[in-house]
C-alpha cells in the first residue's frame, strides 16, 4: 500500500507544479523597437508653452494623433502573457466587470492625454470578477493585436484575460 501511495504521489505532484503556460512580459515589450513619440516634439520647448499657447494645443492634438496610431509590437500576437497593471473597468454586470482596460501606471486613461494605444490593453473577460477602478492586478491570458476605441483612450491591444488577481509583489529568488 505504500509504494502504491509513494507511487500516485509521483504521478499527481508534477501536474501540481507544472509550468505557468504564460509568460510574464513587461509593458516596454509592447512597444516595438525604434518607436519614439519624443522625436516629433524634440525642436518644441515645452517648458516655455502656457496651456493656452496655440503652439501647446497643437503639441497636444499632434501627439494625441501620435498616441492613438502608435504601432504594436506583431510577434506578441497570439501568445500566452502575464503582466501586471492597472485596471479601469469597461463593462460591468451588476457588481461584477466583464472587461476592463489594462494600463501600466495608476492614473492612465483618467488624466489627459491617455497613453499610446500600444501602452493600453482591452481585455475580456473568460469569467466577470469584482473590480475598482484603478486596482493594480496580475492578469494572465492570450494577447492579440486589435485596436479599441474607449471612452478612456484607444487600446491597440485586446487581451483574452483567462486570470486576474490582486497584484503581489514578484518574490525574490
Amino acid at each position: 500500500m505504500r509504494k502504491l501511495l509513494l507511487l500516485l504521489a509521483l504521478l499527481i505532484v508534477p501536474s501540481l507544479h507544472a509550468a505557468d503556460p504564460y509568460q510574464e512580459i513587461k509593458w516596454e515589450e509592447l512597444v516595438p523597437k525604434g518607436w519614439d513619440p519624443t522625436k516629433e516634439f524634440k525642436a518644441l520647448n515645452l517648458a516655455t508653452l502656457q496651456d493656452s499657447d496655440p503652439r501647446a494645443m497643437e503639441a497636444l492634438e499632434k501627439m494625441k494623433a501620435l498616441f492613438d496610431n502608435a504601432p504594436t509590437e506583431s510577434t506578441l500576437a497570439g501568445k500566452k502573457i502575464r503582466l501586471p497593471g492597472f485596471a479601469i473597468p469597461l463593462e460591468r454586470k451588476g457588481e461584477l466587470t466583464t472587461e476592463f482596460l489594462l494600463v501600466p501606471y495608476f492614473g492612465a486613461c483618467i488624466h489627459t492625454p491617455p497613453p499610446p494605444a500600444n501602452q493600453i490593453i482591452h481585455a475580456v473577460l473568460a469569467k466577470p470578477i469584482k473590480l475598482r477602478s484603478m486596482d493594480p492586478v496580475w492578469a494572465s491570458g492570450t494577447l492579440s493585436i486589435k485596436t479599441a476605441d474607449t471612452p478612456w483612450g484607444k487600446a491597440g491591444y485586446r487581451f483574452a484575460a483567462d486570470k486576474v488577481v490582486p497584484y503581489e509583489e514578484p518574490k525574490k529568488k
